[in-house]
C-alpha cells in the first residue's frame, strides 16, 4: 500500500474521533477529557462502597484506563511477570484484547462503562458541571468587580487631581486678587467715599465692583501680552530674545498693573467730572493723538461685574427696547452694531448667559451710520457679517454707477478700532457690564463669540444703552 493511500485512510479516522468527541460534549455538557478526568476520580472513590463491579468488569476498566494512557499493548516493552502474578496475566490479557483501539475510543468505551454500571455517575457529573459554572461566574464576578474597583479608583484619583488644580488655580486667583487690591484700595475707597459719602455699605459694593473690574481688565491685558509674544516668536525676530532678556516676566506684570490702576483712575475721574458738572468742556481736539489713518487714539473701556443675574435676566425679558433675548448658536457670532447717537456721550452695555460662557469683546466702526437703530448680525465667523455688508455696498455702488465696484473688499471694508478684545467671560455666573466714551462718530459691534463651542448654543440676554 502506498503511503498516499495510508494518508486518504487516516482522514475519515481523524474526523470520526472529532465527530465522537463533539457529540460527548454535546450529550454532557463538558469535554471529553475533562469527563474522562470525573470518571476516574468517580471510579477510584466509589469503587467497593456506592459501585460494586465484578471481576471482569474491573478488567475491562483496567485496560480502557492502559489503553487510554498508553495506547495498544506492546509486549517487549511490558515488564515481565511474576510465574504467581494471575491478577497480572488477567489484566494484560484484557489489554491485549483491545487490539489497535484509539486512546480516545478507550476514553469514551471508559466512560460508557461507568455509566452503564452505576447510575450515580450522570448526577455525579451533572453536579460537578454546576459547580464548575458557578466557580466561573464566580470568577467573573470578581473580575468584573475588580476592574469596577480599578475603574473607581482611576475616577477618584482623577477628581482629586482636578480638585487639587482647581485649588491651585483658584490660590492663584486670590493671590493676583489679593495683590492688585493692595495697591488701588484705597485709591477706590477715595472715589466710592466721593459717590456715596456716609453710606459705607454702598461705598463696599462699589469698591468691590471696581475691583473686579480692574482684576478682569489685568487678566485682559495678560492675553493680550500673550498674543503679542506668541506672534513675535512666530515672526522670527531677531531682537526678540534681547527683548525677553531686557523686560522679565515680573516687570511686566507690574507694568500691567500699574497701567491698568490709572486707567481706571482716570476713567473714574472723568465719569465722576461728568456726573457732577454735564456743562464740562470736552476735551480739545489737539490733545488727541492720531493713530496714522486720519483717527483719534480710542482709549480703554470700564467694565466690571456684579450679580444678580436672575433679576438682570427678568428685567430684560420685560424690557419695551434697548435690549433683548438672543439665541448664539454653535460655531456663530452675533454682532449687535450700535451707531452712536447726536444726544449720548458714553455707551453702556450689560450681559448675561444662561448655563455656559461665551466669548465678548468690543469694536468701534469709523462709518457714518444713516440710522441710530440698534441692528443685530448673525455669521459662523467672525468676518463674514462685514464681508457680506461689504458686498451690499460694492452692488449699490454699481446700480449707482459710483465706480467703486472695482475695488478690493479691504479698501471698502471700514476701519475698525479694537475697544475690547474677545476674550471668554463667565458671563453664566455674573452680569457683565461696561462703558465706553464715544470717541467719535461711528459704529460700536458689540461680538458675542460662540465659535469656540462646536454643540452648545448659548441664550444671549442684553442691554445697551447711551448716556450725557
Amino acid at each position: 500500500m502506498s503511503s498516499g493511500a495510508v494518508g486518504a485512510g487516516l482522514v475519515p479516522l481523524v474526523e470520526s474521533e472529532s465527530a465522537t468527541l463533539e457529540a460527548e460534549r454535546l450529550r454532557w455538557g463538558i469535554p471529553a477529557n475533562q469527563l474522562y478526568r470525573l470518571g476516574l476520580s468517580f471510579y477510584r472513590d466509589k469503587e467497593g462502597k456506592a459501585l460494586h463491579l465484578s471481576y471482569e468488569d474491573k478488567l475491562k476498566l483496567i485496560a480502557y484506563t492502559q489503553q487510554s494512557a498508553h495506547g495498544s499493548f506492546n509486549d517487549k516493552t511490558a515488564p515481565p511477570l511474576g510465574v504467581l502474578d494471575v491478577i497480572g496475566r488477567d489484566r494484560r490479557a484484557a489489554w491485549l484484547e483491545l487490539g489497535n483501539m484509539s486512546q480516545t475510543q478507550a476514553m469514551i468505551a471508559f466512560i460508557h462503562m461507568i455509566d452503564r454500571l452505576c447510575p450515580l455517575f450522570k448526577p455525579f457529573v451533572e453536579a460537578n458541571r454546576k459547580d464548575s459554572d458557578e466557580q466561573k461566574k464566580i470568577s467573573l464576578k470578581q473580575e468584573v468587580s475588580k476592574e469596577l474597583l480599578e475603574v473607581q479608583k482611576h475616577a477618584e484619583q482623577e477628581q482629586r487631581r482636578l480638585q487639587q488644580q482647581k485649588s491651585v488655580e483658584e490660590e492663584q486667583i486670590r493671590r493676583i486678587k489679593d495683590a492688585l487690591n493692595e495697591q488701588t484700595y484705597d485709591q477706590f475707597l477715595q472715589y466710592a467715599c466721593q459717590q456715596f459719602p456716609g453710606n459705607p455699605d454702598q461705598q463696599a459694593i462699589l469698591v468691590r465692583q471696581l475691583q473686579d473690574q480692574h482684576y478682569h481688565q489685568y487678566i485682559q491685558q495678560l492675553a493680550l501680552n500673550r498674543q503679542t509674544a506668541a506672534k513675535e516668536r512666530l515672526s522670527g525676530s531677531e531682537n526678540y530674545s534681547d527683548m525677553c532678556a531686557e523686560k522679565p516676566v515680573s516687570n511686566d506684570k507690574s507694568v500691567s498693573v500699574t497701567d491698568i490702576t490709572s486707567h481706571i483712575s482716570e476713567s473714574l475721574q472723568k465719569q465722576g467730572s461728568d456726573t457732577n458738572d454735564d456743562s464740562s468742556p470736552e476735551q480739545p481736539e489737539d490733545s488727541q493723538s492720531d493713530d496714522g489713518d486720519g483717527f483719534p487714539t480710542v482709549a480703554s473701556a470700564s467694565m466690571w461685574t456684579r450679580g444678580g443675574t436672575s433679576q438682570f435676566k427678568q428685567t430684560v425679558r420685560n424690557a419695551a427696547g434697548g435690549g433683548g433675548v438672543l439665541q448664539v448658536g454653535h460655531g456663530e457670532t452675533v454682532t449687535i452694531r450700535v451707531p452712536t447717537h447726536v444726544q449720548g456721550r458714553c455707551l453702556f452695555w450689560e450681559f448675561a448667559t444662561d448655563n455656559f460662557d461665551i466669548g465678548f469683546g468690543v469694536y468701534f466702526e469709523w462709518t457714518k451710520s444713516p440710522t441710530t437703530q440698534v441692528t443685530v448680525h448673525v455669521a459662523e465667523s467672525d468676518d463674514e457679517g462685514d464681508i457680506e455688508e461689504i458686498i451690499e455696498r460694492c452692488t449699490d455702488d454699481l446700480e449707482s454707477g459710483s465706480g467703486t465696484g472695482n475695488q478690493s473688499l479691504a479698501a471698502l471694508k471700514p476701519p475698525l478700532s479694537i475697544i475690547i478684545p474677545i476674550y471668554r467671560r463667565d458671563s453664566h455666573l455674573e452680569v457683565y457690564a461696561g462703558s465706553h466714551a464715544y470717541p467719535g462718530e461711528g459704529v460700536y459691534l458689540l461680538k458675542f463669540d460662540n465659535t469656540f463651542s462646536l454643540w452648545r448654543s448659548k441664550t444671549l440676554y442684553y442691554r445697551v444703552y447711551y448716556t450725557r
